[in-house]
């Protein structure tokens, strides 16, 4: 671990991003855009995730340092169109946190995690108010998550307005139900209502998993991994039975 100030770095690396978008700098850096940097910015935070899931700090460190380029770049982009400096992004984070934790940097009082959760959503929808802007129950989830869980964080939501089941046996219920429907169109030949209803059940399961407290995305990827290593175990076995 470097014995450097964090701020020291950090300035370093806004000015490096700044001298590379320069006119002498880099020519491919001097290209971009933010929607250039987009499939830049998914791609990093995935790889994050990897590193969390392999517990390789070494890995994390250089991955969100990549993560962090991306948050600068973006920055700098917006900068030079004389829209907001990366101190604006800090500031704004900042601020939020302060405001949404009153009961570290206020005077609230607390019971529990969950308390602080209704907490930060009365907030939001107040700030959301104090802009004209009524706020939307289902808003908060990005149309660019994964499939499982955007679906997941909708569910979350959904169950704040009391639109879901008490707990799992009801979900499970619901499951088996469109597994028949599913089953039903698939016998029936009927490939768009099949998709309709393979889309019902993947879309009770991340209910069940939001009921388990198991993240649905996480799961999968789980599972995925399990089967790259059986398929990989396979076909080892197959190659060297090929050469005995």
């Amino acid at each position: 671990m470097a014995d450097r100030p964090p701020v020291d770095s950090f300035v370093r690396l806004v000015e490096i991003m700044a001298r590379l978008r320069s006119p002498g700098g880099c020519p491919w850096d001097r290209e971009q855009s933010p929607e250039s940097l987009r499939p830049y910015v998914i791609e990093e935070a995935y790889e994050v995730v990897e590193a969390i899931e392999r517990g390789d700090p070494d890995a994390l460190r250089d991955e969100l340092g990549d993560l962090l380029l991306q948050v600068v770049f973006q920055a700098q982009l917006a900068a030079e169109g004389g829209r907001f400096t990366i101190a604006d992004v800090a500031a704004a984070i900042a601020d939020k946190l302060v405001r949404r934790h009153p009961h570290v940097f206020g005077d609230v009082e607390v019971r529990d995690a969950d308390e602080v959760m209704r907490n930060w959503r009365r907030i939001k929808a107040e700030e959301q108010r104090a802009r004209g802007i009524e706020p939307d129950p289902l808003a908060g989830v990005p149309a660019g998550l994964p499939a499982l869980a955007r679906a997941q964080q909708l569910g979350q939501k959904a169950r704040q307005l009391g639109l879901d089941w008490p707990d799992v046996t009801g979900v499970l219920a619901k499951l088996r139900e469109e597994q028949a429907e599913l089953e039903a169109a698939v016998a029936a030949g009927d490939r768009t209502a099949a998709a309709q209803e393979l889309g019902d059940v993947l879309l009770t399961l991340t209910s069940i998993a939001r009921h388990l407290d198991v993240p649905a995305e996480m799961a999968l990827r789980d599972a995925t991994d399990r089967f790259v290593g059986r398929a990989r175990r396979a076909a080892n076995v197959a190659a060297t039975r090929g050469t005995a």
